[in-house]
């Protein structure tokens, strides 16, 4: 059998719940039956039915949002800083609920789920987009009972899935901080990603996408280049200089020793994290959604999509972020009613900034929830 890093069945279930939320009928083509989406909460859902916040999650996050590392969680909460008592998203006053992905690896339905017929879904599972992931999301949210999102927030992918709630269900979209995403994938982003969904897709043991139910290690070379693409951008250049420069890794001979620089090192590095914990797959079906988003889709584009939003919205980017520029960050709310000013989040980590600037982040949700708060008493 294919170990990768996806979530099985039999697997330590941590602190994930799961709801079984039927078939989806999906934005290009087909139906996906039999859909599960796996997700953490913390805090308590009030009475009233109006403390509910909504985290979502980037590429290849999942929902364990806060909390240790430990069985069923390989790694600590991506947000952790965020989530608690007493913290931006504060579990005393708030029910945060955070889901994986649809398509994803880590208790929701994806390409290593198994099917209905027994076998992992592997080439036949179906392409997605934002708007599909999104209506995973809204029967998670129906299977709840949560009408109304107090907050809906999340950054990279998942604030393009912020943007398609706000959008899609206006009256079900209180507020929403999206930070460091975009209305619509530039065409600089579908070329970032396409070499990444190439060279998994190059890799030998891929086999079509049918490899889960094979011998072996699955196509993790392919993942990790793929992830060496992808790290690279969701750094700054001036980051990666002053932190690798030029320098070799320990005693390693670069120049025609077959050594590497040091750069390179922190590369493999994350190469091999990625293949520890999620599953190709996923990476290549969820790479391809997010070249899909296109909020203006079908709705007489951009301005008259954004036009539809009722929900308070703070946009935020990362002032050194070369992937996700503060450019499509000022698109986003020039056409957004109201045209709320863009915050910024001062980063000199570009992209993951989002992800390590809990103190400015944490600022922006309290903001947020706190006007939410407001409205609540009034």
């Amino acid at each position: 059998m294919t170990v990768t890093g996806h979530w099985r069945p039999g697997d330590p279930v941590g602190h994930r719940r799961f709801a079984e939320v039927g078939t989806i009928t999906l934005e290009a083509r087909g139906a996906l039956p039999d859909v599960t989406v796996a997700y953490e909460t913390w805090g308590t859902l009030n009475a009233a039915v109006d403390n509910a916040v909504l985290v979502l999650h980037a590429l290849t996050g999942d929902s364990h949002v806060a909390g240790p590392a430990g069985d069923g969680h390989p790694t600590p909460g991506w947000w952790d800083g965020l989530v608690g008592p007493g913290r931006a998203l504060d579990t005393d006053r708030w029910f945060v609920v955070a889901p994986n992905v649809l398509g994803g690896c880590q208790g929701t339905t994806g390409p290593s789920s198994v099917a209905p017929d027994g076998r992992a879904w592997g080439s036949r599972f179906p392409f997605l987009t934002v708007r599909d992931q999104v209506e995973a999301e809204v029967r998670l949210a129906d299977a709840l009972g949560i009408g109304t999102w107090a907050s809906v927030v999340g950054g990279s992918m998942g604030g393009m899935r912020v943007v398609e709630w706000a959008v899609t269900h206006p009256d079900r979209v209180a507020s929403a901080l999206v930070l460091a995403s975009t209305a619509a994938a530039s065409a600089d982003q579908i070329a970032w990603c396409a070499p990444q969904v190439a060279a998994i897709r190059a890799d030998p043991a891929w086999q079509g996408g049918d490899y889960h139910d094979q011998d072996g290690p699955g196509p993790v070379t392919g993942l990790g280049i793929a992830r060496r693409i992808a790290h690279a951008t969701y750094r700054s250049a001036d980051e990666l200089d002053a932190r690798f420069g030029r320098r070799a890794q320990g005693d390693e001979q670069p120049l025609g020793g077959g050594g590497r620089y040091a750069v390179e090192s922190y590369l493999d590095h994350h190469a091999g994290k990625l293949a520890r914990r999620f599953d190709p797959g996923s990476y290549l079906v969820l790479t391809e959604a997010m070249s899909s988003h296109d909020v203006g889709r079908g709705r007489g584009g951009l301005d008259a999509a954004l036009a539809r939003v009722r929900a308070d919205v703070v946009v935020a980017a990362v002032d050194s972020d070369r992937l996700y520029p503060p450019r499509l960050s000022q698109r986003l709310s020039a056409a957004l009613p109201g045209a709320p000013a863009v915050r910024t989040v001062h980063s000199d980590y570009g992209h993951d900034g989002f992800l390590i600037e809990t103190h400015q982040v944490g600022a922006l949700a309290r903001e947020v929830l706190g006007r939410q708060a407001v409205r609540h008493q009034a």
